[in-house]
């Protein structure tokens, strides 16, 4: 056959082709990412959740979200609201597959009632024991965590030996300002409460070092979008009452997404436009995903943040006590001051 001839029949075979075989899919699937823990990682404090069936609340807006889909991974977002270092195990440590490439996980803060802490001193000196509340989360901080995180960190190696792992820490909530109606936090309430949280993160990072992983703090970071901050990353106190004193939008975006994202992936990580269309696009079939899981997900108690309430029985009965004028906000506020100096000094 002479060339002339052949051209056309060549021609003709891969016009065939291109009519009769099936046309392979525009992209393949992403490689695995799996991020585990709490709220801080699920999401709470971004104000729209998946409709999962569950009170975990996460969000297309979370960094484990956001990072996905600036790099195209294929996400389980197994994070919860209200997880423990048990919980994680109990419920989400399943997600973990010989195929997964990549996990981030923040978890500890709720092993320590840090919520319940911060709903504690929340409320007027004259009602609470902030002091004595943070005491026992640095109790358990300390004795506790290390083995608990121990445990936990080796169970995930041991389902992903080869997977980039990235444990992210938890920034100082406060600046020493409380903007907030309705609560009493005092400028050394929130030190004491900003070196919880440091003591929090050197706990983990510990632990991380000896399993391997890689841990980032987000100290630096949020340095200047604590809550009262002319732009916060970080809620005050909010409506709901549930997203109260966690990262915001801004605070996933621009403040964990670029620090894990990062360490996790190995390049920078950034938000854009697209990135944000990709995540919420992504929603529907992720919180599908997560639908599946929520019998297992109900186990996980949220731990929620509690507004002060001055007309419960307990804060007439101390304010009685005080010789508070709960319909005077002048008194509330005298009595504060003088219950926190009485509890400084008794330190």
């Amino acid at each position: 056959m002479s060339m002339l001839r052949y051209r056309p029949v060549v021609a003709a075979l891969v016009l065939l082709a291109a009519v009769v075989l099936p046309a392979p899919p525009a992209t393949a699937a992403g490689a695995s990412y799996v991020a585990l823990g709490d709220s801080y990682s699920s999401g709470t404090g971004t104000r729209a959740y998946l409709a999962d069936g569950t009170s975990c609340q996460r969000s297309a807006y979370a960094y484990p979200s956001l990072i996905a889909s600036a790099k195209g991974y294929a996400l389980n977002l197994r994070a919860c609201s209200g997880a423990t270092t048990a919980d994680v195990v109990a419920t989400q440590l399943e997600a973990l597959t010989p195929t997964t490439s990549y996990v981030s996980l923040s978890v500890g803060g709720n092993d320590a009632s840090f919520v319940a802490v911060l709903t504690e001193c929340a409320k007027p000196a004259w009602m609470s024991d902030c002091n004595a509340a943070i005491d026992r989360a640095q109790a358990v901080i300390s004795a506790q965590l290390p083995g608990s995180l121990a445990s936990l960190y080796a169970q995930i190696r041991a389902r992903v030996p080869l997977a980039s792992v990235t444990v992210a820490g938890y920034p100082r909530i406060f600046n020493g300002e409380d903007c907030n109606a309705g609560t009493w936090f005092s400028p050394g309430e929130e030190a004491r409460l900003n070196e919880t949280a440091d003591l929090l993160n050197r706990t983990a990072a510990a632990a991380a070092a000896t399993a391997g992983f890689t841990f980032r703090t987000p100290t630096t970071p949020f340095t200047g979008h604590a809550v009262c901050d002319d732009v916060e990353w970080l809620n005050g106190l909010s409506r709901p009452v549930a997203d109260s004193y966690h990262p915001n939008r801004a605070g996933h975006a621009s403040g964990y997404v670029p620090l894990i994202g990062a360490s996790l992936t190995g390049s920078r990580v950034s938000v854009t436009q697209q990135t944000l269309r990709s995540a919420e696009d992504a929603a529907p079939a992720l919180a599908e995903q997560q639908a599946e899981h929520a019998a297992q997900d109900a186990r996980i108690t949220p731990k929620e943040f509690a507004l002060p309430d001055l007309k419960s029985p307990a804060a007439r009965k101390a304010a009685s006590r005080a010789g508070v004028d709960l319909a005077d906000p002048a008194s509330i506020d005298r009595a504060d001051r003088a219950a926190e100096a009485r509890q400084k000094s008794a330190r």
